[in-house]
C-alpha cells in the first residue's frame, strides 16, 4: 500500500497583506507558524509508527511548513521545484487589485488568467513527471507539502483523470489543509481530502 498525505502550507503573509502569492517567496505569517507546529505535533502523532519521506516546495511558505513535521519526525526535506505555486507571470510580485483589474476568467484548461501566465494545462506538464517518479518510487510512505493550486492538479493526475477533466473539475483545499491518499496497486482513494483539524485551534 503507497500513502500520500498531502499538506497545503498554512497561512502566509500574502493571505492578509493584498499580494499575489504564486512564485512570490512569501513567509508563513505569525499565525500560520502557530498553525504548522500544531499540524506538525498532531500529524506526527498519527503517522510516526512508521518511515516517511518528505517532498516540499522550495517556495518559503511550504518548505517553513514542512520543516515543522521534519523536526517533529527527525526527517531531512527534499526541495521540489515541481511542486511551487502556479506560475502568474508579470501578476508575481503585484497586488490582487492589480491583478484582478487585468485577468480574464479561465473557460477551459488550457486557458491563461493574463497572457504572460501559466495555464492549468501547463503546470499540469510540469507536474506529471514528478507524479509519474512518485508512482513508480519503491517508497511507500510519502509527505508533499505544497499550494492550493498545484496540490488541485496533482490529485487530478495521481487519479488518472484527464487534463481536460479540469475544465470541469476542482479538487480545492484550504491552506494547513491535509489530505491522505491511498493507492493499493487496484485502486486509488482519496479518503480525506483537506482536512483543517490538525491546524485549528
Amino acid at each position: 500500500m503507497k500513502k500520500i498525505i498531502t499538506i497545503q502550507h498554512t497561512e502566509s503573509v500574502h493571505h492578509n497583506n493584498g499580494m499575489i502569492g504564486s512564485l512570490t517567496d512569501w513567509e508563513l505569517s505569525e499565525r500560520g507558524h502557530q498553525q504548522a507546529q500544531r499540524l506538525a505535533n498532531r500529524l506526527a502523532q498519527t503517522i510516526n509508527s512508521e518511515k516517511w519521506k518528505i517532498y516540499t516546495s522550495d517556495l518559503k511558505r511550504a518548505y517553513q511548513t514542512a520543516e515543522y513535521l521534519a523536526k517533529e519526525l527527525d526527517l531531512s526535506l527534499q526541495l521540489q521545484p515541481e511542486l511551487r505555486e502556479r506560475d502568474l507571470g508579470e501578476a508575481v510580485g503585484k497586488s490582487v487589485e492589480w491583478f484582478k483589474e487585468r485577468l480574464t476568467p479561465e473557460k477551459t484548461v488550457y486557458d491563461r488568467l493574463i497572457s504572460t501566465a501559466e495555464s492549468r494545462s501547463d503546470k499540469w506538464k510540469r507536474l506529471t513527471p514528478l507524479v509519474k517518479a512518485i508512482n513508480e518510487s519503491h517508497e511507500n510512505n510519502i509527505v508533499l507539502v505544497s499550494h492550493g493550486d498545484c496540490l488541485s492538479i496533482f490529485y487530478a493526475i495521481w487519479l488518472g483523470l484527464s487534463v481536460e477533466d479540469l475544465t470541469k473539475i476542482n479538487l480545492y483545499g484550504e491552506p494547513g489543509g491535509v489530505s491522505f491518499l491511498y493507492d493499493d496497486g487496484q485502486k486509488k482513494s482519496i479518503r480525506r481530502l483537506s482536512d483543517m483539524s490538525f491546524v485549528m485551534d
